[in-house]
């Protein structure tokens, strides 16, 4: 869905309000999409995208985990995936500095690296504007030797704003 009006107020309260609860709800709403129930259970791992500790210590709660355990709560793994490093919020940058803002922002659990060989992935966040962290993501994960990696998120901002 485009993230626009009605859908921005409820994501931002699900997202900065404390208001967890609107994860199965939006959950459902992101399996509505033609193709996330092939996506989902042809996967091996379910990944949400991670915050800083920084971050998740103000919000109280990672919203993409909280999305991703509604999805699929017998391959969702919080822990495989990890922020290196708090960077600045992605919304009110442009385009080019998005992209330089998360490079090496992401980074495999190196004790489980190997579980990701030849696995398929997908990636959960809820609204991406330019792709450039959820690429960035991937990216880590392709090295790190995941086969298929795909996304799935809850909203997209109009690419043409992005």
């Amino acid at each position: 869905m485009t993230y626009a009006w009605p859908w921005v107020d409820l994501i931002a309260r699900f997202k900065f309000q404390q208001q967890a609860g609107w994860s199965h709800a939006l959950a459902t709403l992101m399996m509505s999409t033609p193709w996330a129930d092939d996506v989902l259970a042809n996967a091996d791992l379910v990944l949400p995208m991670p915050l800083s500790p920084q971050r998740l210590a103000f919000r109280g709660y990672n919203q993409a985990w909280e999305l991703a355990r509604q999805l699929s709560p017998d391959k969702a793994d919080v822990q495989l995936l990890l922020r290196t490093r708090d960077t600045p919020s992605q919304h009110l940058l442009p385009r080019h500095e998005r992209l330089a803002n998360v490079v090496g922002a992401f980074a495999v659990e190196p004790l489980r690296a190997a579980q990701l060989r030849g696995k398929r992935v997908v990636l959960v966040d809820d609204v991406m504007t330019s792709g450039a962290s959820l690429h960035s993501a991937a990216r880590v994960l392709r090295q790190a030797g995941a086969a298929h990696i795909s996304a799935l998120v809850l909203a997209r901002t109009d690419p043409l704003a992005s």
